[in-house]
């Protein structure tokens, strides 16, 4: 039995030609390469719509964000150095099929990767990967490809992070490193030679868990996606929510219908505002924008449901992405081509109509308090002495 690691950049003439020499120098029984069903069924460009509805509803817009800025760096790396990327694996699986050799995806599903990625990520770091994305795609760097060849893209952006978020690095390379270990020992048993085409950066990892097979964890472990229990947005959130409420309560506890009107004028001409114009911002639909005006002053009272997710449906309604958009975002050119794009743009609609509803619900409140004068604490503490005196609110 013999298992040849070939560590590749994702973007590297280099590993395109290592790939194939390896393959017909060694004419493996079996190609092995790093890739899941979902990433294959891309790189074969017959990739599968995702639902932009069911990702809005189930609250997964910045991870899927995310994935797509991800990808699009990926192909900006690829489009300076003149290579698709994943082009090396593609190759790979047409050597295979030319030899007469079995092609096995070994690698963990996409989706399940993210979810793990972006659980164990903290709000400061999703927010500094955010950024360093982002100036990855408007920065002018060169590309030195022969550095690329010790880590891929993805593993370069994490590594970057290591100091802050190790968590990060251990899902996206140390747990698909024994991931793949374990499917490569598994195919063994059916094949006599294999060839595993993955990223540089597994190559190490990989052959360390084969050389000790015994401290590879269970895959179905590496498989499983646990929601995280606790979340700074999400305490974030319910600490304003409780702020707003008791803001409420105490303007109506003035019985002034004044200063209660007014007070309701204010939160909801700043909700709506602050919230229309994140999603305009992202190039809503007026439709779109108006729909977030007009909810944001109740979605802000309700921790449960985000203003965005009713722009964005609307937005997803108005504007329905089709096939071809799916297919556009696989070939994007530059970063106005991807907000053009009517998925990338439904799934912006709703972040940024997010992030300006929750900076119009906690101006809102702050506000409500300065022009109604009215005195929160003293108004609280009032209240408690009439409770543990038992007199009458």
């Amino acid at each position: 039995m013999e298992i040849v690691i070939v560590g590749t950049a994702h973007v590297s003439k280099k590993s395109i030609e290592e790939v194939k020499r390896r393959i017909e120098e060694i004419r493996p029984d079996a190609v092995a390469v790093e890739l899941c069903y979902r990433r294959f069924l891309a790189l074969t460009k017959n990739a599968q719509d995702i639902s932009v509805v069911d990702v809005i509803r189930k609250g997964d817009v910045a991870l899927v964000l995310f994935q797509m800025l991800l990808s699009y760096f990926q192909k900006k790396v690829g489009k300076e150095v003149g290579v698709r990327p994943g082009e090396e694996m593609f190759v790979a699986i047409e050597k295979a099929r030319e030899i007469g050799a079995d092609v096995l995806l070994i690698d963990r599903d996409i989706t399940i990767t993210f979810k793990r990625f972006w659980n164990s990520l903290s709000f400061f770091e999703k927010a500094k990967i955010f950024f360093q994305m982002l100036k990855g795609i408007f920065g002018g760097e060169e590309v030195d490809v022969d550095d690329m060849l010790k880590e891929d893209v993805l593993e370069r952006l994490v590594k970057e992070f290591r100091d802050i978020a190790p968590s990060a690095a251990k899902v996206l390379i140390d747990e698909r490193d024994a991931y793949m270990a374990a499917k490569l020992i598994e195919a063994s048993k059916r094949y006599e030679r294999i060839v595993a085409v993955v990223g540089a950066g597994h190559k190490k990892g990989i052959e360390k868990y084969l050389k000790n097979p015994e401290t590879i964890p269970d895959p179905r472990d590496l498989e499983k996606v646990k929601e995280s229990k606790f979340s700074i947005l999400k305490v974030l959130s319910f600490i304003i929510f409780g702020f707003v409420i008791l803001t409420f309560l105490a303007v109506l506890s003035t019985m002034n219908s004044e200063t209660i009107l007014k007070a309701f004028f204010y939160w909801f001409v700043i909700n709506g505002v602050l919230s229309a114009a994140g999603a305009l911002i992202a190039g809503a639909h007026p439709l779109s924008a108006l729909a977030a005006f007009l909810t944001a002053w109740l979605t802000s009272l309700n921790p449960m449901i985000a203003a965005g997710w009713i722009s964005g449906l609307v937005e997803a309604k108005l504007r329905t992405p089709s096939t071809e958009d799916f297919e556009e975002l696989m070939e994007v050119d530059s970063f106005r081509d991807l907000l053009r794009n009517r998925v990338f743009r439904v799934l912006l609609v709703a972040a940024l109509t997010n992030v300006g509803s929750m900076i119009g619900t906690i101006y809102g409140a702050w506000m409500i308090v300065q022009l109604t004068g009215v005195n929160i604490p003293d108004i609280v503490r009032r209240n408690l002495v009439r409770i543990l005196h038992n007199i009458p609110l």
